[in-house]
Order: C-alpha cells, then sequence, then structure tokens
C-alpha cells in the first residue's frame, strides 16, 4: 500500500491537489477566521462519507473518516494542515499570486490544506480496508495565534487520538525529500517587552535628567552576554532584541525606553531560567544607570517535541515511497516555532519537513518561507499527501515501532 499504488493513487489527484493550492493561494486569509479558506476545503471533500466537527474559537474544523473495519476500540490517527497565511505583500510572478493586498502564504499553509485535503481523499478511496479512524484537523491561525490550542479547547479533538502527524513544506529544501528527527524539532516561541524608566528633558542638559536611552543599551548588550555566558551553547538558546522605541525630537531626552524582541528555546528548563534571566538583567542593568526597568513575558508556542516512535514510522513510510534518497536525518532542530507542539504535548506524534525548491535547481539559493518571493514546487504535493496518508496507513499495520 506505501510504494507504487499510494504513490500512482496521489499522482492521479495531483490536478485537484494543486488547483485547491492556487485558489488557496489567491485569496490568503489571516488568523483564527479562515472561512473562505474552510469553505473551499469542504467543497473539495463535499463527496467523501466525513463527521465534521466545528467549534466556536475558530473557524477550523475536524473531519472524521471512520474506517470501514473500525471497532469501539480501534486507534485513531490525526492528520494536520494549517490554513492561515501572513501579513505581507507578495512580490511572485505567480498567476494565482495573491489578490489581497498585505496578504500572503509565504509559509506554505495553502500547500499544507492541499496535500491535507489530497491525503483525506486517499484514504477514502481506502475506507472499506481501514481498521481504525483518521481525524483531517484543518486548523486556522498558526502564525502566533494559537489556533491548535483553541481547537483543542474547543472539544474538537476528543477524544484524542492515538498518534497525529503533520507536514510542513521547505522551499529551500531540496525537491521531494522528506526530513525530521527525534526529539526537539522546533523550539519554543516566546516574547519579551522591556520598559526602561528615566526621567527627561533637554539633550543639551543631561545632567538634569535620569536619561534611559544608555541604560536600555546596555541592557541589549547584557542580554547578549547573559545567553553566551549562562547557558550551554550545546543546547540552544536565543534572544533576539528587535525592537527599540524612544523619543520624539533629536533634542529631547525620553521619559522611557521600551525593548522588544523574542525568546527561542528548546527545553522547558531553559525557557523558565531564560524568563527569569531577562526580568534580573534588564533589572540589575538599570539599576547600574540609576534608572528602573519592568519586564513583561508573554509565552508563545511550546517546544515541537516529537516522539522518537513517530519519527521511525514516518521514516519508514518516507522511505518506501521515495527509496533511500527519500528521507533524511536533521542533525538539529530548527529555531522557528510551530503551534502543532499543543498536539505533541498531548498525543505521541511527529512533523516532517517536505522539500519543495524546483526539481533540478540549486536549493541553498531559493528563498525560505516567509520570503515575498517564495516560489513552491507543486510537483512535490502528491508526494506530500501520499506521506500523511502513508503515515495513518502505517500506523493501522504496525502502530509505533520501538525507536
Amino acid at each position: 500500500m506505501l510504494t507504487t499504488d499510494l504513490i500512482d493513487s496521489a499522482r492521479a489527484l495531483a490536478p485537484t491537489i494543486v488547483a485547491l493550492r492556487r485558489a488557496i493561494h489567491a485569496e490568503p486569509e489571516l488568523g483564527l477566521h479562515t472561512p473562505m479558506t474552510m469553505a473551499k476545503v469542504r467543497d473539495a471533500l463535499a463527496n467523501l462519507p466525513l463527521e465534521w466537527k466545528s467549534g466556536s474559537s475558530t473557524t477550523g474544523e475536524v473531519a472524521t473518516l471512520v474506517g470501514g473495519k473500525a471497532g469501539a476500540d480501534s486507534p485513531t490517527v490525526l492528520l494536520r494542515g494549517d490554513m492561515d497565511a501572513l501579513p505581507m505583500d507578495e512580490k511572485t510572478d505567480l498567476e494565482f499570486a495573491s489578490t489581497i493586498p498585505g496578504r500572503m502564504h509565504a509559509c506554505g499553509h495553502d500547500t499544507h490544506t492541499a496535500m491535507l485535503v489530497g491525503a483525506a481523499r486517499l484514504l477514502a478511496e481506502r475506507r472499506d480496508e481501514l481498521p481504525g479512524s483518521v481525524q483531517f484537523m484543518f486548523q486556522p491561525g498558526e502564525e502566533g495565534y494559537h489556533g491548535a490550542r483553541f481547537m483543542l479547547d474547543d472539544g474538537l479533538i476528543d477524544p484524542l487520538p492515538d498518534a497525529a502527524f503533520a507536514l510542513h513544506i521547505m522551499p529551500n529544501a531540496p525537491y521531494g525529500v522528506l526530513a525530521g528527527r527525534a526529539g526537539p524539532l522546533m523550539a519554543a516561541a516566546d516574547q519579551f517587552t522591556i520598559t526602561v524608566k528615566g526621567k527627561g528633558g533637554h539633550a543639551s542638559m543631561p545632567h538634569d535628567c535620569n536619561d534611559p536611552v544608555p541604560a536600555a543599551a546596555a541592557i541589549v548588550g547584557a542580554i547578549q552576554a547573559m545567553v553566551t555566558r549562562r547557558f550551554k551553547a550545546t543546547n540552544a538558546v536565543v534572544v533576539t532584541v528587535t525592537q527599540i522605541h524612544a523619543g520624539t525630537a533629536h533634542n529631547v531626552i525620553a521619559d522611557d525606553v521600551m525593548l522588544g524582541g523574542t525568546i527561542r528555546t528548546l527545553s522547558a528548563d531553559h525557557r523558565e531560567k531564560v524568563h527569569a534571566l531577562i526580568v534580573e538583567t534588564a533589572k540589575q542593568t538599570a539599576a547600574a544607570y540609576g534608572v528602573e526597568a519592568e519586564a513583561e513575558l508573554e509565552f508563545g508556542f511550546p517546544v515541537t517535541l516529537c516522539d522518537a516512535r513517530a519519527v521511525a514510522l514516518g521514516k519508514k513510510v518516507a522511505s518506501e515511497l521515495g527509496g533511500a534518497e527519500g528521507w533524511r536525518d536533521l542533525a538539529d532542530p530548527i529555531m522557528g516555532a510551530e503551534d502543532f507542539s499543543y498536539l505533541l504535548e498531548k498525543v505521541p506524534g511527529a512533523m516532517f519537513f517536505l522539500g519543495v525548491a524546483p526539481e533540478g535547481e540549486d536549493w541553498t539559493q531559493c528563498c525560505a518561507i516567509h520570503s515575498p518571493r517564495m516560489h513552491v514546487d507543486e510537483g512535490a504535493l502528491p508526494h506530500g499527501a501520499a506521506m500523511l496518508a502513508g503515515c495513518a496507513l502505517e500506523f493501522f499495520a504496525n502502530g509505533l515501532p520501538e525507536a
């Protein structure tokens, strides 16, 4: 089931998968509410024997396919695709480029949704032989909106599945190659805001003020030193100051300076430690300059932790679908973040990357995700649909293997 039969079936669906991807790409939607995208999905799956569930927090839905051989205690596997776009202008020359200014599918969620629809059709074709159920999770709000968490809270994935899988395309990775790793695949992503409070006044008379700017500059440097001196280099921690806001004129010392940025960690321990150290570093550095600092931390997505057994299952499926060159072990995590992590906190599973650089081109020179010029070789999408369906079939056949 996982070799010629599945690949041939997926390739036969290529026109459907590509047409859906292009339709979604042309009309991108943001955040937790993606009704146009969801309507396109429902239309594409209208003739399938699916049971649909929706919630109140998002427009996301879960469609369940009950196998013909499923019983009361049969296993359930979840496959997920996200649907939301990014708030940015598209700068490609595609005929189906975004028709909505300030919105673009630059992270590949249009392809994820289309591949999941393809997987649903592949599994529906084999429904009579399925000894369990498949949940297809069509999720909005991945780009920082915690869509997966909201869908869990709404009870759309109740009862929980026995395993969960997802794909993420990579436009700067080799065409058709799947990759993954056990353990942390992607980082936890949190945000911080530091307000440095001083006493403003005329810039020509700083001695009459309590200038917060030198303290803010020192805090930026102290944070970088804190990361390199308080954490092992072999367990990555990234703290990046991305915003500095102060002042209104060249001759005015401001009362306050605002610093903002991101925190990326690969373990719960480091996540907790770096939060405490940012607060401590800001306060103590500011005090050395005779001003005050307050730090606020906002939790984002948790670490994306892939179960070693689920990764072994994915590696087997990828190798059967694409041969020895169809899979690559990732040596290191990626410091981006992904809210599929909320599922993986509750269910054993894994996310895999699918290379979609144009076939035959130098993939190292291709634009990455979140680029306004990102391109996808759509020829790889049926392979992704087959991978998702193959993970479900392999799970039903053999369960999670010993890692």
